[in-house]
């Protein structure tokens, strides 16, 4: 089948490749300036403890290039710099993401990393030259992900590391009170803190149909990468994907 006759989730609607593109470029050029006030608000937080598990979990590399795909307004990329300038360590950090109102939201905050417009799918970087990739809630909204992961093995240094942070599918205890709370409280929230409703509808929708836990790491070793694994946090609510690039 050709792309162009291809149907793509955005959230519970099905659209073209084309359309889901444009749709997700949509949704983030609306809430780029309350982005960050949003994860706090419908994670009650929780999302800073995820992200610091995240970066926690890289390798450090003195003189290392880390990228962070679909690096928004520039937290993750920030928390990496604060890692290694603790640790001793002298490393870049590339940021890039495809939607240049996030950029400039991170620009403004950290006018001094490196940042690049330029999609997953076609990451606008050499073979081989990054040492760590990280994605965090990124991955979910990419048309392409088999391309994107592609992308990611590509521009891997052998033996470098794939970390991807995204949403999953909590345990069966808390699910009712989970699909109540992102179905139905998190588009108000989003309506009533960022006045849109349907990009938070969007999100919690987008969550229910992404690849599940065993699915992404199918869809990793596919494309090459080896030790593939994954953690569950907060109850599966989230999961850690990691990878590395061997051969």
């Amino acid at each position: 089948m050709k792309d162009s006759d291809k149907k793509f989730d955005f959230g519970f609607e099905k659209v073209s490749a084309r359309q889901k593109t444009e749709k997700v470029s949509h949704v983030f050029d609306r809430v780029s300036s309350r982005y960050d006030l949003m994860n706090d608000v419908m994670s009650l937080g929780i999302h800073r403890l995820w992200k610091k598990i995240f970066v926690e979990s890289l390798p450090l590399c003195d003189g290392g290039v880390y990228l962070d795909v679909a690096g928004g307004t520039g937290d993750i990329g920030s928390a990496i710099l604060r890692r290694l300038d603790r640790s001793g360590f002298h490393g870049q950090v590339v940021l890039c993401d495809i939607n240049p109102a996030m950029i400039k939201e991170g620009r403004s905050r950290f006018p001094n990393f490196t940042w690049v417009c330029g999609s997953a799918e076609a990451l606008p970087l050499e073979d081989s030259s990054v040492d760590v990739y990280t994605i965090a809630f990124g991955l979910r909204n990419v048309t392409h992900r088999d391309l994107a992961l592609k992308e990611a093995y590509r521009v891997l240094k052998l033996g470098g590391k794939f970390s991807c942070l995204e949403f999953s599918q909590p345990a069966a205890p808390m699910r009712k009170l989970y699909d109540f709370y992102s179905l139905k409280i998190l588009p108000k929230m989003g309506e009533w803190i960022a006045n849109d409703k349907e990009a938070y509808q969007y999100l919690a929708e987008s969550i229910r149909t992404f690849l599940t836990r065993e699915e992404l790491l199918t869809l990793m070793k596919d494309v090459g990468f080896s030790y593939q694994t994954c953690e569950p946090l907060t109850g599966g609510i989230v999961a850690l994907h990691t990878g590395y690039k061997c051969l």
